[in-house]
């Protein structure tokens, strides 16, 4: 017998952010201000427009003379435009709080705009151009605070199969249906187990809900959205649309990782050269600590990256050398001046070396030492998997939960881990990104 779920549940998501692709539905307002093309309206109007008028009113004709203005004009739309889009496409995944990365999101499409009129030699006028950059931001504020104040998380749930799932999300408003009846706010969205063989009355709804336009969103691809990690008890192309995430962005992401690597390595030489000198001063032994990690499909590397511990001998018994890989909380080894480097996450920057030779990326699940990595396997079903993309020097699992220690933190930190994996995409890597710098400015789960 055929059932709503197998019409529901498609096998090939690229990843979530595409089915939770504007939060009007998550809201359950349905306002009109959140819709995109009303806010890009209301963008361009303020910061495009506006300025556009009251500057040529202000200097007048002899200006218009120019082509400078109208070239920023052009500049600050395509900026515009371009921010808005961004700011939406990070805001979308968990944990991401529109307020955080506005001055971000416009920052990368207003310098993004600036460097091709660099490259081209095209005049515009900076004065309207900052002009059009600071009232971006301001709207921006102004319209994320508006939303955030007026909207709430609100779903219709229909009181069957694995519904329990949802229980422990905080911050959201469940409803649970009494009957097979249509809800009559049509911009609130319907939260089903698509895998229960539900009664015929609750299908049919289901049915002529999708015929309708609502949202329907199956328990567990909600959960992963809102929480931010994916749990599974075993490997399926139900639950990863593919095993095998997405091949031409792994080649788009190897070339920027190589392209970052040349940009920033003139950049960082004369800070790891202060680094070096400090880590050399402050305690005896090498200024590079090198550990064989688990790497790129189970295949072990040597991580550089800079000594933050005493040098100590190592232990030739299995499970000391697993205590020794694992980093406590106020951990006698660190070093003063390891403290410093490891808060800041300054340490990591010699993996840079790691990158060039392919065996890192800039993004990535963190890579465990050799023992760990072999003990995780062996106490954890499919930890080996995460190995299927390129570990990295931040990941969404250091960004949302920080370094671990226990058995269970390790499971936790999987479960983010198989959500990158699953939502492998540039938006999720433009988020980690953004959310690193806060990692690196507050210290976030350092040890």
């Amino acid at each position: 017998m055929l059932q709503i779920g197998d019409i529901f549940w498609p096998k090939d998501w690229e990843y979530i952010g595409v089915v939770v692709r504007d939060m009007a539905a998550l809201s359950g307002r349905g306002s009109v201000f959140e819709a995109l093309r009303v806010q890009l309206a209301v963008a361009v109007f303020l910061a495009v427009v506006c300025p556009f008028v009251v500057i040529t009113l202000t200097i007048g004709e002899k200006f218009l003379a120019t082509q400078s203005l109208n070239y920023a004009a052009l500049g600050g739309c395509f900026a515009v435009s371009l921010g808005m889009i961004l700011l939406r496409r990070v805001s979308a995944f968990p944990g991401a709080r529109t307020f955080g990365f506005i001055l971000p999101s416009y920052a990368t499409s207003f310098g993004i705009v600036i460097s091709i009129f660099l490259v081209m030699r095209v005049d515009y006028s900076s004065v309207y151009f900052a002009t059009s950059f600071a009232v971006s931001i301001g709207a921006a504020f102004v319209m994320s605070f508006w939303i955030e104040r007026l909207s709430s998380l609100q779903f219709y749930v229909i009181p069957a199969g694995r519904i329990e799932l949802l229980n422990k999300i905080q911050g959201v408003e469940w409803l649970p249906l009494s009957s097979p009846t249509m809800p009559e706010n049509p911009n609130i969205a319907i939260v089903a187990d698509l895998h229960f063989d539900h009664e015929d009355d609750w299908e049919r709804m289901l049915a002529e809900a999708a015929i309708q336009g609502r949202t329907i969103y199956h328990t567990k691809m909600l959960k992963e959205s809102l929480t931010g990690r994916v749990s599974i008890n075993h490997l399926s192309e139900n639950s990863f649309g593919s095993l095998v995430p997405n091949l031409a962005y792994r080649k788009v992401k190897r070339f920027v990782d190589v392209a970052l690597c040349v940009i920033l390595l003139p950049i960082l030489l004369i800070p790891g050269l202060v680094a070096a000198v400090l880590i050399r001063g402050d305690s005896p032994g090498p200024v590079f600590f090198i550990q064989e990690r688990m790497g790129y499909r189970g295949n072990s590397f040597r991580m550089v990256k800079f000594r933050t511990m005493h040098i100590r001998e190592a232990s030739m018994d299995i499970s000391d050398a697993r205590a020794d890989a694992i980093t406590q909380s106020g951990d006698d080894r660190i070093t003063r001046v390891g403290q410093f480097l490891r808060r800041s996450r300054l340490d990591e920057l010699p993996q840079i070396i790691n990158i060039l030779l392919g065996e890192m990326s800039w993004i990535g699940p963190r890579p465990e030492a050799v023992e760990l990595s072999s003990w995780y396997e062996s106490e954890i079903p499919f930890y080996r998997y995460r190995h299927i993309v390129r570990p990295g020097i931040s990941g969404w699992a250091q960004v949302n939960q920080g370094h671990v220690a226990s058995l269970d933190d390790v499971h936790l930190k999987l479960n983010y881990d198989f959500y990158y994996i699953k939502n492998f995409s540039a938006w999720l890597d433009v988020l980690i990104a953004l959310r690193t710098v806060h990692t690196m400015w507050t210290g976030f789960g350092s040890k």
